[in-house]
């Protein structure tokens, strides 16, 4: 056999289409200038492609709360939650509904797509809840709206733990926190989630208050009243103006247990 002599290829009719497209690309001289020009195709797209730092996406959002007090959660998803959000549907361009019942209130959250414009899609909000607010039921408010877009989405959350703290201590630390971050620089918003605000819990005594003939709407009326503080006017003095205030707002427990509420038999009733 001569040295020249080499083994004998395959037949190109052995190999399948991939086979024999990959045999033409390796053959032919024109596959670096493609290669080449591949390239540059995409050096002048990434180069003239528009790009911003912070791509403003519009995906509109709104925030329908309607109240019912006193009912129960269940109460709230049968006779509001589910009744409004079979309504909402009918909004053109809502894509997503997203539904809390709570002890009182239902919230509803909107979602239309991305791209909508949100003026237009809160004045057919609108338009179709007023359209039908002849369908609330009794004890039940009219629905409020508040819009929401993406620029509302906190970019930085902080949760404050404790196994030491309970977590009316821990709402003050987040209050304390919350007035550091506001004066940072270019902050717009923050805001406190969790924890339970301090308040004081009257518990009345219905025997009591019917031997002093009283009625719950007398004891709220009275703490109402109590728990204000107006501007009286103003008096000159000494070149000065003094401005004059009465009332006081109720601070503990001890302030509110002190309110007279009413008259019994020629006495304060506290």
């Amino acid at each position: 056999m001569s040295a020249f002599d080499s083994e004998p290829s395959p037949d190109d009719s052995q190999h399948g289409f991939a086979g024999r497209l990959a045999a033409m690309f390796i053959n032919s001289k024109l596959t670096p200038i493609a290669v080449f020009a591949s390239i540059l195709l995409g050096l002048f797209a990434v180069l003239q492609l528009p790009r911003e730092e912070e791509p403003q996406i519009k995906v509109p959002m709104v925030d329908v709360i309607v109240a019912m007090p006193g009912a129960s959660p269940a109460e709230v998803e049968n006779r509001v939650t589910r009744p409004m959000e079979e309504l909402l549907w009918e909004v053109p361009g809502v894509e997503y509904l997203y539904s809390t019942s709570s002890p009182g209130q239902a919230l509803t959250i909107v979602r239309f797509e991305v791209g909508t414009d949100i003026e237009a899609a809160l004045i057919r909000l609108n338009q179709k809840l007023q359209a039908n607010y002849d369908r609330i039921p009794a004890g039940v408010s009219q629905p409020l709206i508040q819009p929401r877009t993406i620029d509302d989405v906190p970019i930085l959350a902080l949760t404050l733990h404790s196994s030491v703290y309970d977590h009316l201590t821990l709402r003050r630390l987040a209050a304390q926190l919350e007035e550091t971050v506001k004066a940072t620089d270019q902050v717009a918003e923050t805001e406190i989630i969790g924890g339970v605000r301090r308040a004081v819990r009257v518990a009345l005594d219905s025997s009591a208050l019917t031997a002093r003939e009283l009625d719950l709407d007398a004891v709220v009326g009275a703490v109402r009243a109590t728990n204000r503080a107006e501007q009286a006017g103003s008096r000159p003095f000494a070149n000065t103006e003094v401005l004059l205030e009465t009332g006081n707002f109720l601070t503990d427990a001890t302030d509110v247990a002190d309110v007279v509420v009413g008259l019994h038999a020629g006495r304060l009733a506290p």
